[in-house]
This record gives C-alpha cells, structure tokens and sequence, in this order.
C-alpha cells in the first residue's frame, strides 16, 4: 500500500545526512563529554563545536545555547526559571493558542500565585503586540508567545512583541519549535530574551533541543544535579542528538529557500486539486497567505451544512495510507475540539470536522494528487452516512 506522510508538523523522518554524522559518537565516539580523557574530551570538542554552529544560526553567543531533551523541557524551563525569580512579579502573559508545553506549566503556576492573561488573538490566529500590551501591567513576570502556531500555521509579531516587552523590562520567551530551520530565525534582531527548539520537528533526532537564554536575562535553571552546561542543565549530554540536531539545522538553513518554494508548490496544487475535485466544502483555518508553507488546516462540511468527525476522517484516510493530524500531535485522541481552533472562534463542528496537512521536505506532486483522490472518495463517503 501507498503511504504518503502529510503529518511533518508532528515528526519528520531522520535525514540520512544526520545519521551519518551521529553514527560515530553512538559507536566509537561514545564518551562521556564531562570525562577527562580522550573519548572524554573528543565527546566535549563534539557538542562544543555543535554549540557554536547552533549559536551562528540563531544570532546568539554560544554560552547562551543550552542544549535539553527537546521542546518541552526548553519550554518548561524557560517559564519555571523566570517565575523562579520573579519577586513580587505575579502576572503571566500567553495566549490560549500555545502548546500545551506552555500551557500547561503556565497553568500549574496558579498553585504558586501567579495569575494567567491570555492575549487575544486577530481573526487568522495570530497574536499582535498591541493584544499583548492590553495585558501587561508592572505585576508582569513574564510574557511567552509562540513564533509558528504548530496547528494553523500562523506567524506571530515576535519581533514587535518583544520590543514592547524590552522597553518594560519584561523577559520575553518564544517558542520556536515550528518556525526554527523553516523560517530565519535570529534571536538578536527579534529582540527575545528565552527561545526553545526541537531536533525531531528538523529532520534530526528525537529527545533533543536547545534552550536560548540571552547572556544577562532572569532565569534560574531548574534542572539540577551535575555541573553540565555551565550547571544550568544537569544531566549527561545527549552528544549523539547535540551533533544530529546542529547537522540537522545546517542542511535545514542551507536548504530553507527550497524547501520553502517545494512547499508553496505543493499547497497550491492541493487547494488547486481540491478546488476541482472535492464534492463537498472546505475552509482554511488560519491565513496560509500570511503563515507558514509547510502547515494547512481544514475543515470540511457537505452544502446541507452537515460536518464529519475529523478523527474518523484521519482513520479512514489511515487505511488509505495517509498519515494526517486532526491537532498537535501531543492531544492526539483528545475528544474535545482543538483548543487552538476554539481560540480563533471555531464552532465544535467546524473544529471538530479538521485535519491538519504538514508537507515535508520528501512530499512529492504525486503525494497530493493521491491523498485529494482518496480524501474525496473518504468525504463522499462519510457525508452520505452522516
């Protein structure tokens, strides 16, 4: 059976390239990069060469790269280390359309007093500096807005935001899981202060990222136990995942301009296609002029005004051999409707009827015109049942 992975925003296959560059430091290379002999110090030469290539792509010192285990550790880290310090601080500015991975130490931070405020976001999805500043008062601890909406696919004004943040001595935290190596990312001309990434969402491997802490910003580490990092992260180094992510930035920066054009193409023959052969109605959830190439959100509805269950419609397009989401992958099997499509007014129906289509780098014009072929025969189906 044909299978066609549409589903990248969730986990992207290893590169070869990657694994190439990892396979020394899983076999010979195997030493611990805090022991002092050669393996030793060949491991530490390894992930500090990693570190100053990661730092070069991003804008940042290398000393202000900490390497983790992934998106949500950096994340997580980045919110309880500045709430760590906060003082009299009490007040926390988000949006109600982040990962949970934000979301949820944000929420677990009410147990310690502090107060969530969520930004509201314009009607495409995105989150503009001036719905932040509606919120922040002189209680404001922190202010955390993602970069790429990984379910819509909308680009927030980070820029923007963390100007208004500098200019009130506000820390200001992005998560940049779904825009870094897909669009440039530089963390000195945007102006953030905390930033997280994630090897697996880059064509590298899972169980790494990287926590950007700007050189003079608040922030306690909250991981203990061993002097790694500069003691801001404990913990033996990943040294196979540290080399696999930063080869796996490089090529994705070498080859961003590609990827990108290989993805317009590839949205705009499925919205073609789509147009042409669907017998029932569709909606883009998001702004795909606006947003991110590599991620389109729908939803589908028949002309009697009568919805599908998204979730049945991801397991039947399964038994056809398409990979898709109906959300992060993080709430897959979740009943309620997509938190992020609720936040940008969606009725249950609508947000319940979604899939989310993420192209990938190894997506091909084949791929589309298969997966609109079976889409249409799942919806007829589907809808002639409903």
């Amino acid at each position: 059976m044909k299978t066609v992975y549409f589903d990248n925003a969730a986990t992207t296959p290893i590169d070869e390239r990657v694994l190439e560059t990892m396979l020394p430091f899983m076999r010979e290379d195997f030493g611990n990069a805090n022991s002092a002999h050669h393996l030793g110090q060949k491991a530490k030469v390894a992930v500090e060469d990693a570190r100053e290539f990661v730092a070069s792509v991003i804008g940042a010192e290398p000393s202000e790269v900490i390497f983790t285990s992934g998106g949500t550790e950096s994340d997580n880290a980045a919110i309880k280390g500045v709430l760590a310090v906060a003082g009299e601080k009490d007040e926390i500015i988000t949006s109600e359309l982040e990962h949970h991975a934000v979301l949820h130490p944000v929420e677990m931070s009410k147990m310690k007093g502090f107060k969530n405020l969520f930004a509201e976001p314009i009607q495409c999805g995105t989150i503009t500096a001036s719905a932040v500043e509606e919120k922040i008062s002189d209680k404001t601890a922190l202010v955390s807005i993602m970069h790429v909406n990984n379910e819509i696919g909308c680009i927030n004004h980070i820029k923007e935001i963390a100007e208004l943040c500098r200019g009130k001595n506000i820390p200001f935290h992005t998560d940049a899981v779904q825009s870094l190596g897909k669009i440039p990312v530089d963390v000195k001309d945007l102006g953030i202060d905390l930033l997280s990434g994630s090897g697996h969402k880059i064509y590298g491997p899972k169980g790494v990222g990287i926590m950007y802490v700007r050189n003079g910003a608040r922030w306690m580490p909250w991981m203990t136990g061993g002097s790694q990092e500069r003691r801001r992260r404990g913990g033996t180094l990943n040294v196979p995942g540290i080399v696999g992510f930063a080869k796996a930035l490089e090529l994705m920066t070498n080859e961003m301009e590609e990827n990108t054009d290989h993805y317009k193409k590839l949205r705009s023959l499925l919205l073609s296609k789509m147009d042409d052969e669907l017998d029932v109605d569709y909606k883009i959830n998001g702004n795909p002029e606006t947003g991110v190439a590599h991620i389109l959100n729908l939803s589908f509805s028949n002309k009697d005004g009568h919805f599908i269950d998204g979730e049945m419609l991801l397991l039947n397009l399964d038994i056809d051999g398409i990979c898709v989401s109906n959300g992060s992958a993080c709430t897959s099997g979740a009943v309620e409707p997509s938190h992020v499509l609720a936040g940008i007014g969606l009725n249950d129906n609508l947000a319940k009827s979604s899939i989310r289509v993420s192209f990938g780098k190894k997506n091909t014009e084949e791929d589309v015109i298969y997966f609109v072929e079976k889409l249409n025969n799942v919806l007829t189906r589907m809808f002639a049942t409903a």
